[in-house]
Parts: structure tokens; C-alpha cells; sequence
């Protein structure tokens, strides 16, 4: 399992971005991964002031709490990239900002992804 750990000093920011490759970019080609499905970010410590993860599209905000986590996907269950996922991490202002993040990616992941037989089916197979 892979993850990655981040720490932001005062100023440290993350520029607004989608976790998944768009269309016509070969962002993961490299690896035999895949796309990223989904992401899970753990916050790791509390932060005195600033650090908000923000999805700029859908209008939320996450304020960093040591312990707690944010989880989406980044994929529709077609395949294609949501782009409702797109977020940014704001400036700390004051503080430290701890980040761990695991991204779930399409390969190695084939038996716990949900399918549907039929895409007008009303129910779904979850394979172990």
C-alpha cells in the first residue's frame, strides 16, 4: 500500500487540481496502475489558522482536524473523471499542516469496484 505524507509550513499551499487524468492525458501511463477512483486524505495534525482543503466546484470546504479524513471519488461510475472534484489546499496561515493521502486507482482494484451487468439494472454485484 502506498500512501503520501505532506507538511505544509506557514504559506504552504496546494493550487487547485483534479486527482484523475483527464481526457487526452496520459498522467498514469507511466504506472501499471491506472487512474485514481478515489482519495482518501487524512489529516495528521490541527492547524492554528488557514489549511482548509476547498473543492472549488461543488462549494465545500474541509477545515483540517488532527484525526479526521475526507474520502471521494474521482471517477463516475462510467469511468469518466468527475469534475466536481476539483480542489485546491488554501495558504496555512498559521501553523503547521499535516497530510497523508492514499489514492485508490483503477488497477489492483477489480474485484472491490461495484458493476453493473446492464447499465439500466437496479442492482449491483459486489464481487469479493
Amino acid at each position: 500500500m502506498q500512501i503520501k505524507v505532506v507538511n505544509y509550513g506557514i504559506g504552504g499551499q496546494y493550487e487547485p487540481h483534479y486527482d484523475h487524468a483527464r481526457d487526452g492525458e496520459d498522467a498514469f501511463s507511466d504506472s501499471s496502475t491506472g487512474n485514481r477512483i478515489a482519495t482518501l486524505l487524512f489529516y495528521l495534525s490541527d492547524v492554528e489558522a488557514g489549511g482548509a482543503t476547498v473543492f472549488t466546484i461543488a462549494g465545500a470546504r474541509v477545515v483540517p482536524s488532527k484525526g479526521d479524513a475526507t474520502f471521494w471519488y474521482n471517477l463516475l461510475p462510467s469511468g469518466q473523471g468527475d469534475f466536481t472534484t476539483r480542489h485546491a489546499g488554501c495558504p496555512v496561515l498559521s501553523g503547521l499542516k499535516w497530510v497523508c493521502n492514499k489514492w485508490i486507482h483503477e488497477r489492483g482494484q477489480e474485484f472491490r469496484k461495484q458493476c453493473k451487468p446492464d447499465k439500466n439494472a437496479d442492482w449491483d454485484i459486489h464481487v469479493p
